[in-house]
Order: structure tokens, then sequence, then C-alpha cells
């Protein structure tokens, strides 16, 4: 019965065995198939590619170095593809032609122009009205070949290369002038092989883009030739007083001679330099075949004559940090303006920048070979971090480095307010007593100055004889027993104040082993005379457009003071101050008839030495040193830091009205500090006297004044009547106190 009726549920397990069994084999037969056909298409292709085959040496002579030129070749264009990519981004604004860079012409304080930063585009004069011999001259010097090549001249390159190898040094440039401009326009001046390979990329993108007189166009435009001038026509105003169209040929070499080194062959700076570079660009042109001999003689027999403007000095330290500024600023106004020209009004106090400038220049002159020291910094500012002054080394001519806002360096004894003030903060009082003895961190033990120690001692007194224990005892106390905890609330504290760069977390921060500018330094401490109220450095007052209009103000727009430190704080660090600088160790910065407060500071090995320390009326910071680190010989912030400082400062509190400091004794009768303590570094024919000044309340007025003029021009302009144009004579007289709408009106004048 079984097998005459079997059963449903069981009769589908046969069947499916079938067929995977069938689709099995139906597989196996396609691959096999599959695997014999492409084994006859493989015999056919040998077959077929012996008829090609080379053996020998045809096959050694050709065929194998295709080969690899092709594989190299691919290789080569991915490696250049991958290279060409950032080149390209630095394209990748529209208008990148037509967009003008930023340019900015700088006012001091008090109205008058001090200097320009910047480039301010000037196309107006076609390539077919420069004179003939000038593209010779450039063309010569820069690129002979500049209408052959596609954007590099590999046959330039290589002789370059040729001639510095002879040299031994760099004495030709290999970039055509495509690859100049290229870097002009789009890079950095930076000295990297991945800026020369985007030099390369871009100049061959220029040439697809621009045709070459439109390449040579731009180049003479744009290129900077020394003394703030952009172009051959800026540059021809600035040396000759006339414009290029009208320069003769020893003039057009001259300024040919510049393209490679403008600070070296500049005229102003080195007119024998600038002439030797001159005769070069004539024997160049001679030898490119563009001029005979004869044509040249005259010009080798009559060189150019420069106006002498070695007595036009600019605050060149200070207006590139005022430009860095500016630029910072630009970036925060709406994007909807396009204005790139703007006249700028500082907080520069020219008469003060001067005698800063000579009172580094003096001491170093004087006492740098004794001490071994080489370099100064200065930054005389406000309370309310305007800076009036800053010496940013001994010569701009030499190095452009800013010490003043771009030098790391430690501030020895000079950070130990910042370690009190956080005391202070933290239940400590000026008279709170602290034992100076011994003491170790791990391996790390502090010693003293003296190498002595005095026992139980006050704050005020461990800061007026700097002991380097009790800040570090300090830090402990701060942490109850953790001195990384107590560091932590220093670090805090200093960066609320002002200090911006990064200070490294270790046992020996409370005596300044952190690293510090000297601007963010000197304007931190302005928190103890501002009463606790803390700033920002800042060289801009105001900003106008081209044609006047106001767009910023830095009492309406810029940042206001921050609460960082207690008012009784703050009073009380002026206090103990006061007397670290005038019964301690910068006993020789006093001024007559002034209280000072500040520190001195020393590091290790006599490498850095400071002075910082505020009036009622100013904060003033300085450091000495090298710029190698190379120790001095045994200076320290009370010698010649504190000597400069009180040539500073003594000018600069020059018939203007003393204040008092928030928390000390009154200023002084004048003729009350002896004159041996008074140790200024020589100032013989150093300045001239202070001129005639003004007192707060008249700037004041004046302020008032100009606002109300400003009003009335505001007025007049949406009633439909025309406003004064810029250097039209106004109905009232000019003062000095040009846009003056900060809210540090200045309180006084400089006579011109």
């Amino acid at each position: 019965m079984r097998d005459l009726y079997p059963d449903p549920k069981k009769e589908w397990k046969p069947k499916l065995n079938r067929f995977l069994l069938g689709a099995d084999a139906r597989i196996d037969s396609s691959l096999f198939q599959a695997a014999r056909l492409l084994r006859e298409v493989w015999e056919r292709f040998s077959a077929a590619m012996d008829r090609f085959h080379v053996a020998g040496w045809r096959r050694w002579t050709f065929v194998e170095p295709m080969s690899e030129a092709a594989t190299l070749g691919a290789g080569g264009l991915v490696v250049m593809l991958a290279l060409a990519i950032p080149a390209f981004r630095e394209t990748s604004d529209e208008d990148w032609l037509k967009k003008s860079e930023l340019a900015v012409t700088f006012l001091d304080r008090y109205g008058n122009e001090v200097g320009s930063r910047g480039i301010k585009h000037n196309d107006s004069i076609p390539l077919d009205e420069f004179p003939d011999h000038l593209i010779k001259a450039t063309l010569a010097t820069e690129d002979r070949r500049f209408y052959e090549h596609f954007g590099i001249d590999p046959s330039g390159t290589f002789r370059a290369l040729a001639a510095n190898s002879r040299a031994g040094g760099v004495v030709q440039g290999g970039s055509s002038i495509t690859q100049q401009l290229a870097k002009n326009l789009f890079l950095s001046n930076e000295r990297t092989i991945e800026r020369k390979i985007k030099e390369a990329f871009l100049a061959i993108w220029l040439e697809t883009r621009l045709t070459k007189n439109e390449i040579l166009k731009l180049y003479l435009d744009r290129a900077y030739l020394g003394g703030g001038a952009f172009g051959v026509d800026a540059a021809a105003q600035f040396y000759f007083n006339k414009s290029a169209k009208d320069v003769t040929l020893s003039e057009s070499a001259m300024l040919a001679g510049l393209f490679k080194a403008p600070a070296k062959f500049a005229p102003h700076i080195n007119l024998p330099a600038a002439r030797a570079r001159a005769n070069v660009v004539l024997d160049n042109l001679v030898e490119a075949g563009f001029m005979t001999e004869g044509q040249v003689f005259g010009a080798r027999r009559n060189p150019a004559i420069a106006m002498d403007r070695r007595d036009v000095r600019s605050p060149d330290y200070y207006l590139d940090w005022a430009f860095d500024e500016m630029r910072k600023l630009v970036d925060t106004f709406p994007k909807s303006m396009s204005e790139r020209v703007f006249l700028v009004r500082i907080a520069l106090d020219s008469g003060l920048q001067r005698a800063a400038e000579q009172a580094v220049e003096n001491s170093l002159r004087q006492f740098g070979r004794d001490y071994h020291a080489k370099q100064a910094a200065v930054v005389v500012a406000d309370h309310d971090g305007a800076v009036r002054a800053m010496v940013g080394g001994r010569d701009y001519g030499v190095s452009q480095f800013n010490r003043a806002t771009d030098a790391l360096r430690q501030p020895g004894s000079s950070f130990k307010p910042y370690v009190y003030a956080t005391a202070l903060m933290n239940g400590f009082k000026p008279a709170s007593t602290v034992v100076d003895a011994p003491i170790c961190i791990g391996n790390w033990c502090p010693q003293n100055y003296g190498r002595s120690y005095s026992g139980t001692v006050t704050l005020t007194t461990a800061i007026t004889k700097s002991i380097n224990t009790i800040p570090v005892r300090l830090s402990i106390a701060l942490g109850k027993g953790n001195a990384r905890t107590g560091r932590n609330m220093i670090v805090a504290n200093a960066k609320a104040m002002g200090l911006r760069t990064p200070l490294a977390d270790t046992p020996s921060l409370p005596i300044g082993a952190g690293e510090v500018t000297v601007l963010d330094h000197t304007v931190a401490m302005a928190t103890f005379p501002n009463e606790g109220m803390s700033v920002t450095p800042h060289a801009v007052l105001e900003v106008k457009t081209a044609t006047g209009e106001l767009v910023w103000r830095f009492d309406r727009d810029g940042p206001k003071p921050r609460r960082t430190v207690p008012r009784q704080v703050a009073l009380d660090m002026n206090m103990m101050l006061n007397s670290a600088a005038e019964q301690g160790t910068g006993r020789r910065a006093m001024l007559d008839g002034i209280r000072i407060a500040g520190k001195t500071g020393t590091t290790n090995a006599h490498r850095d030495a400071w002075f910082v320390a505020y009036t009622g009326n100013l904060i003033a910071g300085v450091w000495v040193g090298n710029d190698n680190y190379e120790p001095m010989q045994r200076m320290t912030g009370g010698s010649l830091p504190a000597m400069t400082w009180q040539a500073v400062m003594t000018y600069g509190h020059q018939g203007i009205e003393l204040k008092n400091i928030p928390g000390t004794l009154p200023n002084p009768a004048p003729g009350s500090v002896p004159q041996a303590k008074v140790a200024a570094v020589a100032a013989a024919g150093d300045s001239a006297p202070r001129p005639a000044v003004l007192t707060r309340r008249g700037s004041d007025v004046l302020l008032r004044v100009e606002r109300l003029m400003d009003d009335a021009s505001r007025s007049l302009s949406l009633a439909g009547t025309p406003a004064p144009r810029p250097g039209q004579q106004s109905a009232l007289p000019r003062t000095d106190a040009f846009a003056s709408a900060s809210g540090a009106a200045p309180d006084r004048a400089q006579g011109n």
C-alpha cells in the first residue's frame, strides 16, 4: 500500500536533488567551455603578437626605453596633477585680476601722515606709453626670452643654476617674469619647494589666460620696488619725483635693478649699490643685443640721481603691526563693502616714537658692547591699550622682524605681578607673611638672586626684593598643596589680563619661565593702573574710506575694557609695584616728580632683561637681549632696560597733566628725586623738546567741535547741499585733533 500511494509531503525532495544536480552540471559545462574559449583566444593573440616580437639590439634600443618612458610619463602626469591642484586653488577667486589689494594711508593721533602700507594700484599708464628703454632694461635683466617661452624658461633656469653653482651662491634668478607675476598675485615670498611648484603651474595658467603684453603690464604695475612703492610709476615718483613716462635711460636702469632686491638696491638707502646695480643692467642691455655700448655710454657717465630721503624717518615696526591689525579689522567689515583703500588714524605719538627709537639706539651704542647686548624692543601705551610708540628692533633696514610683537621671550621676575595678583585674589594681603627658605619641587630648587634667604617676609617685601622662592610657595599655597593647580590659576589670571601666548606649565612658571611678547606683557600690566580693568592693545583709532566716510571707530566699535581683577586687589598691586620700582630693583628708572610702579625681570644666564612699569599717565615695557639667545654680561632688568625706560618716559611726560597712580601716594614735588638715582641714558642731542600740548579738556572740546562738524556735513548732505570735498578748506580752522573720535582723546597736541 505504501508503494502504491507515496506520501506527497516527501515527493519534492527527489525533484530538488535532480534540479541541483542539473544546475551544477550546467555551471561546470559553462566554465569549461569559457576556459577553453579564453585559451583559444589567448593562443590566437599570442600567435598574432609573435609577429611583432622584437629581440636583440632593437628591443633594448627602442622598445624597452619607449615602454619605460610611457610608464614613467603616466606616473608623472598623475604626480603633476596632484601638484597642480593646490596651485589652481589659488585662482578660485573669479575676480583675481580686478580685485585690488588693501591700501592704507596712516595718520598719527594728531592727524599728520606718517606712512602707508599695502598696494594702491595705478594702472593708468598704458604699456605703449612706457619708455622703450625702460621695457628693454626690464626684459634684459629679468627675462630676455619673455616673448618666446610659455611661462617657464627652461634655458634661463639652467643658465641661472649654472651661474649660481659657479659663484657658490645665488647670483641669478631663474624665474621668468610670468612666474614672478604669479608669485606677486597669488603666493607669498616664502622660499620653499612647494611655493616654486605652485609658481610654475600658475605661470603656465597665466599664459593661457593673458597675452604677453598684459602679463608685462601687470608686472610693471604691481612689482614691489622698495620705499613702499608698488609699480614702476610709483617708484619713479618716489625716487625721481617724476612719472615713469619721463624717466631717462640711467633712471630706467636703476628702476630695473630694483626688481631683484629692492631693499638692497634702493637708492634712498644705498645709492652706491643702486648705481652699481644700474651699471649691471646696462651691461645686460648690451649683452642681450637690445642696445649698443655707444647707446648706454651716456647713462654710464651720468648715473641717475635719486631724491635724498634719508631724513624721512618712518615708524616702520609700528606701521607693520598697525597694517596687520587693519587687515584683520577689514575682515570684520560687512561683505557688501568693496572698498579697499582707507585712511586710518592710529594711536602713534610721533614725537614719543622718535624718542623711543633714539633711546634704544643710545642705550645699545653706549652700553651694548659692555653688556654684550645687540637688540632691544620698546612699547609705550596709554592705559586704555592705545599704543603710542613701538620699537621692534635696533634697525628696521637690517631686520624687519618685530621683536615687540613677534618675539617670544621669557619675562623672568617681571612675570611675578601676575602671581601676586592671583594670591591677593585668593585671600592673601600685602601684609601677609611667607617664609623665604629653600624649597624644591621634584628635582628643581629655585635660588634667589643673591643666593641668600630672608626668613619670614611680607608679600610687599618679597616683590620689592624680587625673592624667587616666594612666588613658588604661593603657587603651592594657591593649589592647597598642589603646585600644578596653583600654576593653572596663575596662568588663567595672566591670560585674562591680556597674555595671549601659550604659557607652558613648568615648576618655574611662577618666576617667569613662560614666554610672552613685549606688547602683550606691557598692556596686560595696565590692568593695575586701570583699577582691575583689562584692555586690548590696539593701534587703530578710526578708519575712513578714501572719500572721508567714517566706517569704524575704536571707542564705538572696538572691544570694551573688562573686569578681570577686583578693584582693591589692583590698588594693592599698585602700592606693591610702586615699592618694587622705587625702593627695589627699579630705582634707576625713577622720574623726577612722578611716581612709578613696575617690575624688573632677568632670566637664566642673563639672556633676557626686562623693565615693565607705569605712571598715572602711561605704561611702557622695555626688553633687551640677543636674537640668538646668547647670554649677556650680567645685565639685569634694573640696569639698561630701566635706564632706557627712564629716558623714554622722561620725554613722554613733558608738558602734560600728570596723574597719580591709584592706590599710591600722590606724585612727589619736582626736585625730590636725588639726581644720583636718575641714571638715565645720556641724551645729548637726542630728541627735541616736547612740543606745546593740549590739556585733556582742550582735546575734548576739539572732539566735540569735530563731531558737530560731521553732523552738520551729514545734515547738509541729506538736505541736498553738497558737503565740502576732501581737501577743500572748511569754514573752521583745521585742528590737530583729526577725527579725534577715540575714547582716549589725546592729552597733548604735537606742533609741526
